[in-house]
């Protein structure tokens, strides 16, 4: 972020920008204690979100915030009591009057809460479950990018109560891809030029609630159960109309399952990608497997018959 930019031409007064930079440093503080300990490198994430925004100090609410986490960082150690304080700051500095709606401001703390588990290079078992049951509880955020991923990954993850390496490298390939880097790895990379990320394949929203009538459905990868023709009929003979290309206008990808069992990791090619890259940019393109469209559809009609 140039913040010569930010204080020249808007002086931090727009509230959207301060309510972000709180609720990632929120995030942030959850995501760094969430298995229970706090240690050096998650520390160093704290110091770089205040390093980011120390040129800020002069502005509320960094005034205020920038001085009690140098204070509690002075010692080399954060305990429960001086992370509770911190969270405790960032909630009442919001004062109540959030610019963003309660899912933009949620999609922010869940990217502070990634920075904060990726701080110390490593996802760990229990901030794994402790995301999860986040996840759990902020239901609430179905549809929006990265949470349906990210739900999705978790559920596949902990199906069988193991949580492998492979299954931990790819948790943090996707979180990485989400937060472009942690804090302190972005400041590194900005100074030495590296940029770019990495990718990974589409996955399906887990349990997602699809209607018909002015919907739009596109179709990707081969059906068990019916051709790409059959299955637009029966979303047009409930309300709905079928594109055959991934646009902004459309509102449900459906996934062929062939009989795939990897599903949530499988590669499904191009309008995968391009439902993905939609999502990213903001648009409501849910990701759905056929398993999920066959119910969707039977109950649909069940209630109109």
């Amino acid at each position: 972020m140039d913040y010569e930019i930010l204080l020249t031409d808007l002086g931090f007064t727009r509230r959207q920008r301060l309510d972000r930079a709180v609720h990632t440093l929120e995030g942030i503080l959850t995501g760094i204690a969430i298995d229970g300990t706090i240690n050096p490198k998650e520390l160093e994430e704290l110091k770089a979100w205040v390093n980011d925004h120390r040129k800020l100090i002069g502005n509320h609410p960094f005034t205020e915030l920038i001085p009690t986490i140098d204070a509690a960082l002075a010692d080399g150690v954060i305990d429960t009591e001086e992370q509770a304080d911190l969270l405790w700051l960032c909630q009442n500095l919001q004062g109540g009057s959030e610019y963003y709606d309660e899912i933009t401001s949620d999609i922010q703390r869940l990217q502070g809460i990634l920075h904060g588990i990726l701080a110390d290079g490593e996802v760990r078992d229990e901030e794994i479950r402790q995301l999860s049951q986040w996840a759990d509880d902020h239901g609430h955020l179905k549809g929006c990018y990265p949470f349906d991923e990210i739900d999705a990954l978790l559920t596949q993850v902990l199906r069988d109560g193991q949580i492998d390496s492979m299954e931990r490298e790819m948790l943090k390939v996707f979180f990485e891809d989400f937060v472009s880097y942690s804090l302190s790895r972005r400041m590194l990379d900005r100074r030495s030029g590296v940029t770019g990320s990495r990718k990974l394949s589409g996955i399906c929203a887990v349990c997602p609630e699809l209607a018909f009538a002015d919907r739009i459905y596109s179709f990707t990868g081969a059906s068990v159960k019916a051709s790409r023709s059959q299955m637009a009929s029966h979303v047009e003979s409930l309300g709905g109309r079928f594109s055959r290309n991934v646009t902004p206008v459309v509102h449900y990808l459906v996934v062929g399952a062939n009989g795939n069992p990897a599903w949530a990791y499988a590669c499904y090619g191009r309008k995968v990608e391009q439902a993905m890259k939609l999502r990213a940019d903001g648009h409501a393109v849910v990701i759905v497997h056929e398993n999920d469209f066959w119910d969707a559809l039977q109950d649909h009609t069940i209630s109109a018959s």
